[in-house]
């Protein structure tokens, strides 16, 4: 995507051979600030700091943090105390496990002396994976977008609701919600984006609204409780929402308040679909509100707020009473019976065990042999 006219991934090699890059997402929207990786102790801190989050990118940054920790220690016991502090991290997404996992099948097979290298370049190749399946998840939405569009007097927006920030942010490049969104405004359909603020973090209003302001997208930003409200007058043509962990039976996590987006959805019959890349598909679960791990944050993410004042200084705010509790836990699980379909990079799936299979055969043994 491109920033101030120049385009970028969210992170990158540094040109000094021994460390990467990534834009620090906590300073965004009132600051486009770059962050340099240069050990595995970093990479940690960026992902449990959320100077990089979403599922995509969580797991390219932990691909990039075992080759950090590779150029230091490139032992059996150094590959597994990485992908411990890795995988330690943040536990909602799947996608860290999985990079994780799949990085170290690649180079544990290998002399030490020949990790480091090989890391690298599996982890460049996991990235450029990650863009190729986000605009195969482009394309599939695509269509669904046009099927709506064509329904609509000449001239009017596609309006879509869209929670937290499954964007290029939260990927290496496209994003995978914003993907659709993207590949419609870019061929000229006419789009309106309901963004969510999203809190506690506010990841709409600070990451996605940001986003579609610099590509020229129609939006408009919406308290998290308005979502139900526009979808009663018929404002909201469709809902998309990304995924941090959905089951081989369908059932998505996805950041907290998906769920209520999902319900509204359903009352009012407007379509609920989720941009679902394959690495965020856990083959091993079946039910994701008893079996996937829900993180819980700090209770300051409710408790506070960062804003930018008059003078241009950004500077954090309380806005509960000095000594109230707060509980905060960072996803919910929408289940399967609420989502009209998962946008995959093989096509469009229902949300079910069936259907999922059918674009993924050669997941059945996962599948059936959790």
């Amino acid at each position: 995507m491109r920033v101030n006219g120049r385009p970028h991934r969210t992170i990158w090699p540094s040109s000094d051979g021994v460390s990467v890059e990534i834009i620090d997402q906590t300073r965004l929207p009132h600051e486009f600030a770059v962050a340099r990786l240069a050990t595995v102790g970093e990479a940690a801190h960026a992902i449990k700091a959320m100077l990089v989050r979403g599922a995509p990118l969580i797991g390219a940054t932990a691909a990039y943090g075992l080759w950090l920790a590779l150029r230091v220690d490139p032992s059996d016991r150094g590959l597994a105390e990485a992908g411990v502090a890795l995988m330690a991290t943040r536990p909602t997404a799947i996608n860290l496990r999985w990079a994780v996992e799949r990085m170290t099948a690649w180079v544990a097979p290998l002399p030490p002396g020949k990790r480091a290298a090989e890391a690298l370049a599996r982890a460049a190749e996991l990235c450029d994976e990650d863009v190729a399946i986000n605009r195969a998840i482009g394309a599939a939405g695509l269509k669904v977008i046009q099927a709506i569009a064509a329904g609509k007097r000449p001239g009017a927006p596609v309006n879509i609701l869209t929670h937290c920030n499954a964007g290029w942010l939260a990927t290496v490049d496209v994003g995978t919600a914003t993907a659709p969104i993207y590949a419609a405004h870019d061929s000229g359909i006419r789009v309106h984006v309901w963004v969510d603020e999203t809190r506690p973090r506010n990841q709409g209003a600070s990451l996605t609204a940001w986003e579609l302001l610099n590509h020229g997208v129609p939006h408009s930003v919406i308290v998290d409780n308005a979502g139900g409200h526009l979808m009663q007058h018929g404002h909201v043509d469709m809902v998309i929402v990304g995924t941090d962990r959905t089951t081989a039976t369908g059932d998505v996590c996805n950041k907290i308040g998906t769920y209520l987006k999902a319900l509204a959805a359903k009352d009012n019959g407007v379509p609920f679909y989720v941009a679902a890349p394959s690495p965020s598909i856990d083959w091993r679960v079946r039910d994701g509100v008893k079996e996937i791990p829900i993180e819980n944050r700090s209770a300051h993410e409710v408790t506070h707020l960062a804003g930018r004042l008059p003078d241009g200084s950004v500077v954090t705010v309380g806005v509960t009473p000095e000594g109230s509790p707060a509980a905060n836990p960072a996803f919910d699980v929408t289940p399967a019976r609420l989502v009209t379909g998962l946008i995959t990079e093989r096509g469009i799936a229902e949300a079910s065990e069936r259907s999922l299979l059918s674009l993924f055969p050669e997941k059945s043994q996962l599948v059936f042999n959790p």
